[in-house]
């Protein structure tokens, strides 16, 4: 009995030995599953990693655009700005561009929502953009275009070339005794000559007035035409052009979106028109000293890209101008008015 009890007792220690070792058998094959997908893990995991590297140390600038209105002007502005930074950041700007459409109180809305982005930079592209900037933020820095005097636009007292805090850019200022001259060489014996304007754009009042002096020591007679929208645009130039030989348009934004208005009064009328710039002389004027816009974008473009790199402090950063003027002429008015200009003119591209 006791030999039996010893078998069966060594039996059942054999069978229980073989149970615990299938049963480690089932636990390894889990256990190698798992070990086969942890390594999976392991790199998926360190892929996202890489990726967030990737993004985290990659800068996207996000640069906001508040531009006054749509003209040729402008809109070249514009285009040269946003081709200077493309070429310096490739896919890494991203341009939020907004239209005012030529109201000053959509400009604070949109610099206010750019503000809220907490955008890297804003272009305020004309005077009422630029404004409603230096209104809306003293932290993010500013640059404007298409402005014509800072110190006028800003109220500066003692104004020295440089805006300092966040705002800096470029100026679209012709000079405007290169302007009188150019009209007296196109028309020496013009006695009356209609300042014509808009009277909400304080720039527009500083270059009638600073062209105004230059014409007057020329011995011409210079009268204001004043008006306060596009409303009474057409009603102002007529009166204009009844009483002037030759009428003057300093570079003003709401000239410049509605040129087909005082060209069908001007034009028959045999009125002829200079202009500060060249989209407004190629829907109405007979000739312009001009500078190029696209060009004063991009040297705009050109200084973002110095702050943002933070090569360049912005509170440090003069006005910068653009460096060439070309005398323009529009052929087709200048043909049916039949003025001749010199030789020294280029035909404006229609």
């Amino acid at each position: 009995m006791k030999k039996l009890a010893a078998i069966s007792l060594v039996l059942a220690m054999t069978a229980a030995s073989l149970a615990g070792c299938g049963s480690t058998a089932n636990t390894a094959a889990p256990a190698e599953s798992e070990a086969a997908e942890t390594p999976a893990a392991t790199t998926e995991e360190t892929t996202d990693t890489a990726a967030d590297t990737v993004a985290a140390d990659g800068k996207v600038y996000n640069i906001g655009i508040c531009q006054l209105v749509q003209h040729d002007a402008l809109d070249a502005a514009t285009e040269g700005f946003k081709k200077a930074l493309t070429d310096e950041f490739g896919d890494d700007v991203k341009f939020d561009e907004q239209n005012a459409q030529n109201d000053s109180n959509t400009c604070s809305t949109i610099i206010n929502s750019f503000v809220s982005n907490n955008d890297d930079l804003i272009l305020a592209n004309a005077t009422p953009a630029l404004q409603a900037a230096a209104a809306g933020t003293d932290t993010i820095p500013v640059l404007g275009t298409s402005v014509t005097e800072y110190g006028v636009a800003l109220q500066l007292k003692d104004f020295n070339g440089t805006v300092g805090g966040n705002i800096s850019g470029t100026s679209d200022l012709a000079p405007l005794d290169g302007q009188a001259d150019m009209l007296q060489e196109l028309f020496p014996n013009a006695k009356k000559v209609g300042l014509l304007y808009c009277s909400a754009e304080p720039n527009s009042k500083y270059q009638v007035d600073t062209i105004k002096a230059n014409l007057e020591k020329k011995g011409y007679t210079c009268e204001y035409y004043a008006f306060s929208d596009s409303n009474d645009l057409s009603s102002v130039t007529t009166s204009a052009a009844q009483a002037s030989d030759v009428i003057y348009l300093p570079t003003d934004n709401t000239v410049a979106s509605n040129t087909g208005i005082i060209n069908n009064i001007c034009l028959p009328a045999k009125v002829p028109v200079v202009s500060g710039e060249e989209g407004i002389c190629k829907g109405c004027g007979v000739a312009t000293l001009s500078i190029s816009y696209y060009d004063l974008g991009y040297t705009t473009g050109q200084m973002a890209v110095k702050i943002l790199k933070g090569e360049s402090d912005i509170s440090d950063m003069p006005i910068e101008y653009a460096p060439n003027t070309t005398k323009k002429y529009n052929k087709a008015i200048c043909d049916e008015l039949g003025i001749k200009v010199p030789d020294d003119y280029v035909a404006i591209e229609e």
